[in-house]
């Protein structure tokens, strides 16, 4: 039972498993997007390099992800007690996962305070992205399996579209709109504060346990703790969004995006130079003095941060400062993308979460950077079958490389004995 071959299939399961938590994901976000999209989104979703990977190795990976989904989703179904259940399970497969319990939480929270004051206020509204919104409301998501109902509630969702005021970064009044937001939040969270003690009471418990053990433990991290203690690397965030939008690249970097991402900036001038520069300053801020070269990143040249490290980043001294505009347009293409959507206050509660961990993780590991990708690629509404079909391809494309590199380009350490492959 504990061969090899028999502990990589569990993570076999784990990936058809997840694939299944990924569609019932999408159809109740997206109840009106149709089976067979839903299906497609779901595939490519499942082919994402980083992790298709993970999936014949025994890592924790997979089943970290396919825990944080499933956690997720039995929220969007408002089945708190065992959306709190699953979330302990993940938090013990990656104690990093108790972020994710709060972000599952916090939106629950904000979901059921603005459904429950929705009619009070344009602010409140707005909380609620256009899909998700009315599935909440009529109840459509949680049989996502019955497209001619979803297809017949079209008219209502348009409806609800005129309603939410689209989020732009770049607006004058996002933030005293955010501002707006989180005090018409606080309102209703104050008015309703027995009710959402109660119904999410059981995130509550799973936090307070997560507590005793990181007092109990000493540190949050269990075995090589001096490796992996906690170390501002504020460079992190910016390499995340680079990899997330390469990863999404025939959505991100076209030119009709470009546009749009111009446009909103041109519109809102001369706010968004100043955004530009403080984004710019605290870039080249970050990647100065919050640049972290982990031991193992230097040492282990298995792995293709590695080679990202020393080939690129530190080829020369000045590349890691030129790659700050980089930076800088793929987390406004995030936001302006989320934007179309997503409420403020969402992309915020987004943003923190994923802030938090990866911020205080030294080590450069694309992987962890998996449920924050997930989590992003779920929530904006790209319906373009082409661009998903590109996507999928090179998700192909690079899953067939990385397993040749795997299988036929072993090595040898000097040090060492052994075969030494090439991964993530």
């Amino acid at each position: 039972m504990c061969s090899a071959a028999i502990l990589r299939s569990i993570n076999g399961v784990l990936a058809v498993i997840c694939s299944i938590i990924l569609y019932d994901i999408i159809i109740h976000l997206k109840p009106t997007l149709g089976d067979r999209k839903a299906m497609l989104h779901a595939v490519v979703l499942s082919l994402y390099p980083l992790h298709w990977f993970f999936t014949f190795l025994y890592y924790t990976d997979v089943a970290s992800v396919t825990a944080v989904l499933a956690m997720y989703l039995a929220s969007l179904k408002k089945n708190y007690w065992l959306s709190a259940l699953v979330g302990a399970f993940a938090v013990v497969v990656r104690q990093t996962n108790i972020i994710w319990v709060l972000f599952v939480a916090c939106i629950g929270i904000i979901d059921m305070s603005l459904m429950h004051g929705k009619g009070n206020a344009k602010t409140a509204k707005s909380d609620v992205s256009i899909e998700h919104d009315f599935t909440c409301a009529t109840g459509t998501g949680a049989k996502g399996s019955n497209l001619k109902r979803r297809k017949s509630s079209v008219k209502a969702v348009n409806t609800a579209e005129h309603t939410l005021p689209k989020t732009n970064a770049s607006s004058p009044s996002f933030c005293s709109d955010l501002v707006n937001e989180i005090w018409a939040l606080l309102l209703t969270l104050w008015r309703m504060k027995w009710e959402l003690l109660i119904s999410f009471s059981p995130f509550l418990i799973v936090l307070m346990a997560f507590l005793l053990f990181v007092y109990w433990n000493g540190s949050i991290v269990l075995g090589a703790k001096e490796a992996h203690a906690v170390t501002p690397h504020f460079a992190q965030i910016l390499y995340f969004s680079l990899v997330s939008v390469l990863a999404q690249a025939p959505m991100h970097f076209t030119f009709t995006h470009a546009v749009d991402l111009f446009q909103s900036f041109w519109r809102s001038r001369p706010l968004s130079y100043i955004q530009m520069f403080l984004a710019l300053i605290a870039g080249i801020f970050s990647v100065h003095f919050f640049s972290v070269a982990h031991p193992y990143l230097l040492a282990d040249n298995r792995h293709y941060p590695f080679y990202l490290w020393r080939k690129v980043i530190m080829a020369h001294w000045s590349i890691k400062y030129l790659l700050v505009p980089v930076y800088m347009y793929s987390w406004f293409s995030i936001i302006h993308m989320l934007g179309k959507v997503r409420s403020k206050l969402w992309i915020l509660a987004y943003f923190l979460a994923t802030a938090a961990v990866l911020v205080p993780a030294p080590l450069i590991e694309f992987r962890y950077y998996t449920i924050p990708f997930y989590f992003l690629v779920l929530h904006c509404n790209i319906r373009d079958d082409q661009q998903w079909l590109l996507t999928g391809m090179l998700y192909v494309g690079v899953n067939i490389f990385t397993m040749i590199m795997f299988l036929f380009r072993p090595f040898h350490w000097d040090h060492e004995p052994g075969i030494q492959r090439f991964i993530w």
